[in-house]
């Protein structure tokens, strides 16, 4: 099955809802990063999280990129994704090993640790908005829960991986307490996987009795757009005189994209064009 998202309303558009699967996004980073279990998982819910978030935005050229920056052993994490369903990732150390945490499941928070959430939105203006907010638990569903109610003024319900339940301003009391008692009684979002659920099985779990109706689906991928030439600019950026210097050494080097670990090599040839490049700006 394709890693896909669906958007939904129900009780006559009180809610709104996204669901995702991204075990082949999941299982690319995974190898690309060769990451560890609770690595995997980390970066598995950040990157669902980014995909339905993203699937949020209305403009084609809108960027989200959600960054925990904290002092866990993980050292962080950096996702970016688009409204078109592209989506990618990097933890600061994907090999990082943890016992199971006291429930005998993967201690994603102990790996995450303490520290903050940035959620940045670059829409084409000035200035792109920044919401932050400190991480109440580590494990990114009950953090990413905490940024909509405090940052956006929007209640919502986040599992990952997963799905986000938002309810509008003008929700209704008893939608809210009927929805409240239906989410506390389900189990978890994993175990709707694992046993086969989709997308639109899980919002159908969750919202069926509110007359839930699935309004659009879009598919979703790890895809990273650097290149050799994105490459070049980064050098040029770094100034003239460590160009130099690169130069000075006499070999060639290599630059690592941190999000898919591709790697792109350099000439002294190469370095020399990009040197004269440089002194052209």
């Amino acid at each position: 099955m394709k890693d896909y998202i669906v958007r939904a309303t129900a009780a006559d558009s009180q809610i709104r809802a996204f669901a995702a699967t991204t075990r082949e996004m999941t299982e690319y980073a995974r190898k690309v990063h060769e990451e560890s279990p609770v690595a995997c998982a980390a970066l598995g819910r950040l990157m669902t999280a980014g995909a339905m978030m993203g699937a949020m935005m209305k403009g084609d050229k809108d960027l989200l990129t959600l960054q925990i920056r904290a002092d866990g052993p993980l050292r962080g994490m950096t996702v970016t994704a688009d409204a078109k369903g592209n989506v990618k990732g990097f933890a600061g150390n994907p090999q990082v090993m943890l016992p199971p945490n006291a429930l005998g499941k993967l201690d994603v928070g102990g790996a995450v640790g303490h520290g903050i959430l940035n959620v940045i939105k670059d829409m084409g203006m000035k200035e792109p908005y920044v919401g932050q907010v400190g991480l109440q638990t580590g494990e990114v569903a009950e953090d990413l829960t905490y940024y909509f109610a405090t940052s956006e003024q929007v209640a919502s319900s986040v599992g990952l991986g997963g799905f986000i339940i938002q309810l509008m301003p003008f929700t209704d009391e008893k939608v809210i307490d009927a929805l409240e008692k239906k989410l506390s009684s389900v189990k978890s979002v994993t175990s709707m996987l694992d046993a086969g659920m989709t997308p639109e099985d899980i919002l159908q779990e969750l919202l069926g009795e509110f007359g839930v109706e699935i309004t659009e689906k879009t598919e979703t991928r790890f895809a990273c757009n650097c290149s050799k030439e994105r490459m070049e600019k980064a050098l040029i950026s770094i100034g003239r005189k460590d160009l130099e210097e690169m130069i000075k050494d006499g070999e060639p080097i290599e630059m690592n994209c941190h999000f898919c670990n591709s790697h792109y090599q350099f000439s002294v040839e190469e370095l020399k064009k990009i040197l004269a490049q440089a002194k052209k700006r």
